[in-house]
């Protein structure tokens, strides 16, 4: 199946128990079988409430220092992406997020928390909060997409520069669900303020990777440069 591509990165065998019934062979005996596969990288064990044994993902390139949103880069690398939408908020802003998109305390915020799978497999869960003012209509509209091309094409808001926090935090048992691992787990955890042409904050998030599936780099270009980070599905 594998070799015929009837099997897609990400896509689930079953558990070690489901799979020796549905070939009919013993689990030592398959086991047996899917050793050299686990070794050479093409297939990876998953716990959780859906765990199990899965075609593993293709490795995903993302160079944190470009501006585009994730859709587009794993369409760039050839890989397939899918979102779902977990919930949406207007509600006041907490002082954290009023900091971040200089608006005062309690101004109301939109927020769009999203499960992000690359190759059929869950990556990430993002939370992008929005000033309600600049786009009163935004939880209107379709939100399964890139956010991105949704503000620049209907408010006219383009991202300019964005600034990145990076930390390991360990999943909750909410976000271990959402995204198919053990509770605390090490997850990626990106907050970042993104800004448009004219130096105004438009977008605060807050993005948690699977950290076994997340490799980050960084280059240095130059004495004073920028720093550039690359983000890639391990």
């Amino acid at each position: 199946m594998l070799a015929a591509g009837a099997l897609r990165p990400g896509s689930r065998l079953g558990t070690e128990r489901e799979m020796a019934a549905d070939f009919a062979v013993s689990r030592s005996t398959l086991r047996s079988a899917l050793l050299p596969l686990s070794q050479a990288g093409v297939l990876e064990r998953r716990a959780g409430r859906n765990g199990g044994t899965f075609v593993r993902a293709d490795v995903i390139e993302r160079n944190a220092a470009e501006l585009a949103g994730l859709p587009a880069r794993l369409r760039t690398g050839g890989h397939t992406s899918a979102t779902r939408v977990l919930s949406t908020d207007r509600r006041p802003a907490t002082a954290a997020e009023a900091h971040a998109l200089e608006i005062t305390d309690g101004a109301d915020i939109f927020t769009i928390r999203r499960l992000r799978f690359a190759d059929g497999a869950p990556l990430s869960v993002d939370l992008s909060c929005f000033v309600a003012e600049h786009m009163e209509d935004l939880l209107e509209q379709p939100l399964g997409g890139s956010l991105y091309e949704l503000v620049r094409v209907r408010y006219g808001l383009s991202p300019a520069a964005t600034t990145e926090t990076i930390e390991v935090v360990s999943a909750s048992p909410r976000e271990a669900h959402w995204l198919d691992i053990a509770q605390r787990k090490p997850l990626l955890a990106i907050t970042r303020v993104t800004r448009d042409g004219t130096g105004r904050p438009f977008e605060y998030a807050y993005d948690l990777f699977r950290a076994d599936r997340v490799r980050l780099t960084a280059t240095s270009h130059g004495a004073v440069g920028a720093v550039q980070r690359s983000v890639s599905s391990a």
